[in-house]
Order: structure tokens, then sequence, then C-alpha cells
């Protein structure tokens, strides 16, 4: 998972890819598409394939971590934890 100041460092190679398809066409894109991947693989060590993937890694897009199992709630607003059914305390 990318925290907030990690996906600042990936989100504009991803948006640059997306708008190179509808300007430059597919072969530009692999550009952008590789410097994406290279960034996470810097950032988290993991070696990610499917650029589509890398936006579902933002932690932002989750909740906090559950106070009794650690585990990220499903979303930021989330009431019970899926993991383990613990209450969110607010």
């Amino acid at each position: 998972m990318l925290d907030e100041a990690e996906w600042q460092a990936v989100a504009p190679l991803l948006g640059s890819s997306v708008d190179s398809i509808r300007r430059l066409g597919q072969t530009q894109t692999n550009v952008f598409a590789y410097m994406a991947l290279a960034k996470y693989k810097e950032i988290t060590g993991q070696n990610a394939t499917d650029l589509n993937a890398l936006a579902h890694h933002r932690a932002a897009l989750y909740g906090p971590p559950c106070e009794k199992c650690g585990k990220p709630l499903r979303t930021p607003r989330a009431n019970v934890c899926a993991a383990c059914g613990e209450r969110v305390r607010r």
C-alpha cells in the first residue's frame, strides 16, 4: 500500500499513461507505464506488473487500521471491521 506521499510520486505517471494513449498511441504509453511500475518497485520493493492495479494500492482508499486486529478498514467511513467484526469508535 502507498501512503499519500508515495502516491503523489506514482500518480502523475499513471495520469501521463492515460493521457498519452489519447495523444500519442500505445507505443509511447509503454514508456509511462514502465516509469510508473519502476517507481512503485522503488518505493515498495514489490514487482508489480499490472498498471491498473497500482491505483488500488493507495491506502487512503481504505480506512485507518482496525484498533483490534490492525487490518485496514474497507472504507474511511466504515463502522465495523470486516476482518474481525470490531465496531469502530469515532
